[in-house]
């Protein structure tokens, strides 16, 4: 299993050298490289220069880290066709440039729009059928994740998505900050965990409130609070232990499936090497220099039994 940090709060502090340099300092062999706006910006084409490369290649070299990852966020849902084909194209260049940097796995998330869902669903499997010829030609792992108002929020549906392609190359990714949304709030992390069965491969560590219980967030005007989650989704990504998820249920279920190991296998489920567990946390940068070590170290108790 790859323990492996994700950058979005280092990237908006630091330059592509720093960013890889403190996450070197803090432990971690991998980094998960979240949209950036040099590299796979959110939305947009990716970019990725011959210089900015070469100075991401010498960071790693210097280092000894490696990407574990990437994630993209693009509209390849829709709602409209112009959005989905831009969105496509963005996903072929991406393909491109992880292949290009050695890099297996690429995690993204639905998109579209909870108040559309029956087209986003429709333009997602459109764009799937396009992208997984060349997802499985170029022997990628690509990992799915719902977020807080995509198209579909729910754990078992979105699971069902990725298990009906039945696809070696498609995986899934539980984030446990947008957990709250994926059952509605109940919080049952040991049910959606094994729901997901040899499809998850990708775990995302950090903690949240739970949306649906009275005043853990506050929104103004105050009726957006009791509105549907189509209006308003709200959540963080905190340390464990900051707000409501149940880690102890995370975990114990990840040991009982043997995450850890299971990708290490002969007969591993899926292609793209090694399960990853990345933590996942924004909300307080200033807080990371402690906080960045200890969760690291919690998960390699936890599931590594170091």
């Amino acid at each position: 299993m790859k323990i492996a940090f994700d950058v979005d709060v280092l990237a908006k502090q630091m330059d592509i050298n720093r960013m890889v340099h403190q996450v070197a300092d803090w432990g971690y062999k991998y980094i998960e490289q979240s949209p950036h706006p040099r590299i796979n910006p959110f939305y947009k084409h990716p970019l990725f220069s011959k210089e900015c490369e070469q100075e991401y290649k010498q960071a790693l070299k210097e280092t000894g880290v490696e990407i574990s990852s990437f994630i993209v966020v693009y509209r390849w849902s829709g709602p409209t066709e112009e959005q989905r084909q831009f969105a496509v194209a963005n996903w072929k260049r991406m393909i491109e440039i992880a292949v290009d940097m050695g890099v297996q796995v690429i995690n993204t998330e639905l998109s579209g729009d909870p108040n559309q869902q029956e087209i986003c669903n429709g333009m997602w499997f459109r764009s799937m059928e396009e992208l997984l010829p060349i997802i499985e030609r170029e022997g990628i792992r690509v990992e799915i994740q719902s977020h807080p108002y995509d198209f579909c929020e729910l754990n078992n549906e979105t699971c069902d998505l990725v298990k009906s392609f039945r696809s070696k190359n498609l995986g899934y990714v539980y984030s446990s900050p947008h957990g709250f949304f994926y059952d509605e709030g109940k919080g049952d992390v040991r049910s959606m965990l094994r729901y997901a069965g040899d499809e998850l491969t990708h775990v995302l560590f950090a903690d949240t409130f739970n949306q649906t219980l009275d005043c853990r967030y506050i929104a103004n005007p105050p009726w957006l609070n009791g509105r549907g989650k189509a209006d308003v989704t709200i959540h963080q990504h905190l340390a464990m232990g900051e707000g409501d998820v149940d880690f102890d249920g995370i975990f114990e279920t990840l040991r009982d499936m043997d995450f850890a190991g299971k990708q290490l296998k002969e007969n591993a489920p899926k292609v793209g090497g090694d399960n990853i567990a990345c933590v996942s946390m924004f909300g307080f940068p200033e807080k990371m220099d402690r906080q960045a070590p200890e969760a690291r170290e919690r998960i390699e108790r936890e599931l590594l039994g170091k």
